[in-house]
């Protein structure tokens, strides 16, 4: 094979594939979110993997470097999904006569990022975003930091902060000194002095912004949230003021928090799975219109390692209930009409798919499979309208009237399931 073959069979720097173990774990992960984000009333959203470049440039701040961005066929100007607020801010921008206010939409979708690639950090990943858009009180901010704690105890981790602050305390920092700041979590404080003098800020300066940061206090609206958490059952262990954090978007106002899961820490992303803020002020700039939003980013790839790292995933069940095997040529109709019975009765009924494929070959690929009812109907069970069940993790076999099969299956599964 020449090197140009082995390259066709290779994915780009920083895309994955996702194989059938994984994508099922992910499948799981996808739903136990969507669970709690319907339980407290959010609905879905999805967007578009192009807009219009304009619609992003302007609103990221210093990451705008890591846009995906070219011409398509009809010299327009465009990127892939860089993130999913600003598409929601389009949306509710060309929407707003047929959306209900306030709207509070949930989106688990794609973004891309040109950045390095390294554990935790890809090209494609998977955002899970909620927003509540159209309400200015505080309320909105703690229930969005309210379902980020409660997902995060649904998934199963016994220890998750949300640190919170608020961006309107830093009134009169520089954005670039802001975005320095950010990152005092990762590199450090002596660092962070280091990076504003690099920006243009005498030392003087850079000791007292951060100076000032670190001596913040909470104001009125965080007290608001701190006591809306408390009144909603959550621990002061799953939330606390972190008056270094600052959210590096250029568009980031008001209440400001990040989810830490701090058992799994790692050198890319310090134990944040996710991070959000209020932006009106984006909505203004984008819409025309005054309105105000708050949200959540949370990043789904982060968090599925994070519970494969505290093996919080469990174990993935195969999608077949049973493997209906073909005896023989002459018997492929019988394996049929079996199948599309039990598929009728609402059991996941998979059918060999080779009528020339020996028996023992068919056991082993449903071994290989974790499949755990395998069906055989030979000769004499055609003759006697009946079908043999061999269980693939005892080995043990019965047969049975092929009208009791699917009764059969269905009590297994739920033994199975206690």
């Amino acid at each position: 094979m020449d090197n140009k073959s082995v390259n066709k069979l290779q994915t780009l720097k920083g895309f994955r594939d996702f194989l059938p173990e994984d994508a099922r774990k992910r499948a799981w992960l996808r739903q136990k979110m969507v669970e709690v984000f319907e339980k407290w009333g959010f609905e879905p959203l999805e967007t578009p993997t192009l807009e219009p470049l304009e619609l992003f440039r302007g609103e990221i701040g210093e990451d705008e470097k890591m846009f995906f961005k070219f011409e398509d066929p009809g010299g327009r100007k465009v990127a892939l999904r860089y993130d999913q607020t600003v598409p929601t801010v389009r949306v509710v921008g060309q929407y707003s006569d047929k959306l209900i206010f306030p709207f509070r939409r949930y989106q688990i979708q794609p973004a891309f990022r040109a950045e390095k690639p390294q554990k935790g950090r890809y090209r494609e990943f998977v955002q899970a975003d909620i927003d509540i858009i159209g309400v200015e009180s505080p309320i909105a901010d703690a229930e969005c930091i309210a379902v980020s704690i409660d997902l995060y105890k649904f998934l199963g981790f016994s220890n998750v902060v949300a640190l919170i602050n608020n961006r309107d305390l830093l009134t009169g920092i520089p954005y670039p000194v802001i975005a320095a700041i950010d990152k005092i979590k990762k590199i450090g404080r002596d660092a962070v002095i280091k990076e504003i003098i690099e920006k243009g800020f005498s030392k003087n300066d850079a000791e007292s912004f951060l100076a000032k940061v670190e001596n913040l206090k909470p104001d009125e609206k965080l007290l608001t949230i701190f006591r809306y958490l408390e009144k909603s059952g959550f621990p002061k262990e799953n939330f606390k003021f972190e008056p270094t954090l600052a959210r590096s978007f250029s568009y980031s106002q008001g209440p400001i928090w990040e989810m830490v899961i701090p058992e799994y820490t790692t050198a890319s992303f310090g134990g944040s799975v996710g991070g959000g803020e209020r932006y009106d002020g984006m909505i203004e700039r984008i819409t025309g219109k005054k309105i105000a939003g708050t949200g959540i980013a949370f990043g789904f790839d982060r968090t599925l390692e994070a519970l494969e790292a505290l093996s919080l995933i469990p174990k993935s069940k195969p999608v077949s209930q049973v493997l209906v095997t073909i005896f023989s040529p002459d018997l492929l109709i019988q394996s049929i009409e079996a199948a599309k019975t039990l598929r009728g009765s609402g059991i996941n009924a998979e059918l060999y798919p080779d009528e020339n494929t020996k028996l023992d070959k068919q056991l082993k690929y449903a071994d290989k499979k974790d499949i755990p009812l395998v069906a055989v109907i030979g000769p004499e069970e055609a003759k006697t309208n009946s079908v043999v069940v061999k269980n693939m993790s005892t080995t043990d076999q019965e047969t049975l009237p092929l009208s009791e099969l699917a009764e059969y299956i269905n009590r297994y599964t739920n033994d199975r399931n206690v």
